[in-house]
């Protein structure tokens, strides 16, 4: 199904406004989600709206919308005030400064969402100023949902991408969490050295796709076991090993991968003998073989 506008207007840069659509760039339609239901009887909750004062239920044709100025005092605002509530970032993205991509801190990001040329004749001077932010950000404002969002614009493979952003206010400082202060201020090099040994070990392209929601996965398993029918089974729950020495752990962390690299590929079995699951290996708790000896240098002839 093609993605659906939800807002549409004008990306602004000086003097240069380009018909835009925005669309969002996420789906969580496929996260199981679930309804209230009366424990007795297994029927849906129906939530209404009732009105106090005039103890009956209320249809949503009567409702309004209310702001209470004073304690128990109210001013109706109906959709035509709410139309007259139009700063310029209702209908225009002012991209009013620059900077590089990489200087805008991630903690800001909010919500991402795509912006795309709205008509045939927008698309020429969209792809001339999208390749003209190339690594750069754009920094504007958006009024969506009825409220008004910092934003920031950046390039992406054919388009550009947008996000929301949340206010220097919302930000909490790092200082805040007393936590913190115990973490010591200096370590022994040989550990972070270490540590850094082992952390390479691990590195290569990142490539978020071979990631699953396996919380989604488990979900999934026991709702279809109880439609089913069948008892549900509980996966084991696995305690990580608790690391007294640091070092040591490091040390078997960087074996094991070792070992694990330089393991020679298995020969085929014969049709008929099931091959064994590989067991995980925990890389902290992993214990040293040992039987296993130091290879010996050869000499120098």
């Amino acid at each position: 199904m093609a993605a659906r506008p939800t807002w549409k207007g004008y990306l602004k840069i000086s003097l240069v406004n380009i018909p835009v659509r925005v669309f969002p760039a996420t789906d969580t339609a496929s996260s199981i989600s679930f309804n209230q239901l009366h424990g007795e009887c297994q029927t849906r909750i129906q939530q209404k709206k009732w009105c106090p004062h005039c103890d009956r239920e209320v249809a949503s044709s009567e409702i309004v919308k209310g702001y209470e100025f004073s304690k128990g005092r109210y001013v109706v605002m109906d959709d035509e005030d709410l139309s007259k509530v139009r700063p310029p970032s209702t209908r225009v993205i002012d991209l009013v400064q620059f900077a590089d991509a990489g200087q805008l801190d991630p903690i800001y990001f909010d919500r991402p969402y795509y912006l795309a040329p709205d008509g045939d004749v927008a698309g020429s001077s969209f792809a001339v100023m999208r390749e003209g932010m190339a690594n750069k950000v754009g920094i504007g404002k958006l009024a969506l949902y009825g409220r008004e969002y910092l934003v920031a614009v950046q390039p992406r493979e054919q388009g550009l991408v947008m996000y929301t952003l949340r206010q220097a206010s919302e930000i909490r400082a790092m200082s805040q969490i007393e936590e913190l202060d115990r973490v010591p201020t200096t370590i022994k090099p040989a550990e972070a050295q270490l540590a850094r040994q082992v952390i390479e070990t691990f590195h290569s392209d990142l490539d978020l796709k071979v990631y699953r929601d396996d919380y989604q996965a488990e979900l999934r398993r026991v709702i279809d076991a109880k439609i089913a029918g069948e008892e549900v089974v509980a996966t084991p729950d696995e305690t990580p090993t608790k690391v007294v020495d640091l070092m040591e752990a490091l040390r078997r962390s960087l074996d094991a991968v070792s070992a694990g690299k330089k393991a020679p590929a298995k020969a085929e079995l014969p049709k008929g003998r099931a091959k064994k699951a590989p067991q995980p290996v925990a890389a902290a708790a992993a214990e040293p073989a040992k039987d296993e000896k130091p290879a010996r240098k050869r000499k120098a002839s």
